[in-house]
């Protein structure tokens, strides 16, 4: 089967429009970290309620969400200028995610109507391979040294040490474990192999429908 190149150009579409909803939903999941809040016994580590550990935690990722500029306040904890500039870089790359998110979904549904009208579904195909050919490489790493994959990728997304927080100046950090990172990047590893199993289910669908 041949792909043209505007069905190569569909599926990067489509393969960056379904990891950055992976993450958007992820972040949006506050139900995970709520779970995680029993599950790694945050109050008996912190010493912190549970409505205060909500609270904070709300704060940050309802600030990530935004698109707006105000700025981040936590309810009860303190936040150093070195935490303050690090939310901040966080959110603008959250910002692009969603940016991408939107506008892939936008130009990828009227690729995908246009490939529909010509009966080429070649791109949904390629787009499942590309979604999990991805968290393969991804999942292989963690599963390797998640400690290691963690600090390397907080090395590449910023240029500066401000994501190594002092729990004396920033003690939201304290109610952030590195294994609910962990969980974040499992639920949006699963999320993108869903969207290649979707993506690969509705190409074989379509290919017996066309051989009929």
């Amino acid at each position: 089967m041949k792909i043209k190149a505007w069905s190569i150009l569909l599926s990067l579409i489509l393969t960056l429009t379904l990891i950055s909803l992976a993450v958007v939903l992820t972040l949006a999941c506050k139900p995970l970290y709520y779970l995680d809040i029993h599950a790694l016994h945050i109050p008996e580590t912190t010493g912190y309620t549970i409505s205060e550990i909500k609270a904070n935690y709300d704060a940050v990722i309802d600030y990530s969400l935004s698109f707006g500029n105000a700025p981040l306040e936590f309810p009860t904890f303190p936040m150093s200028e070195g935490g303050r500039i690090h939310f901040e870089e966080v959110k603008n790359i959250f910002n692009l995610f969603k940016y991408i998110a939107i506008f892939g979904t936008l130009t990828g549904a009227a690729g995908i109507l246009r490939q529909r009208r010509k009966q080429s579904y070649g791109y949904l195909k390629l787009t499942a391979i590309l979604t999990v050919a991805l968290p393969a490489v991804i999942g292989a790493t963690v599963a390797l040294n998640w400690d290691w994959t963690f600090a390397a990728f907080h090395e590449l997304a910023f240029n500066n040490d401000y994501w190594l927080f002092d729990p004396a100046t920033d003690p939201i950090i304290n109610i952030l474990p590195d294994a609910y990172f962990l969980h974040c990047a499992v639920m949006i590893l699963v999320l993108v192999i869903l969207g290649s199993l979707i993506c690969g289910l509705i190409y074989r669908r379509v290919q017996r429908k066309n051989v009929k």
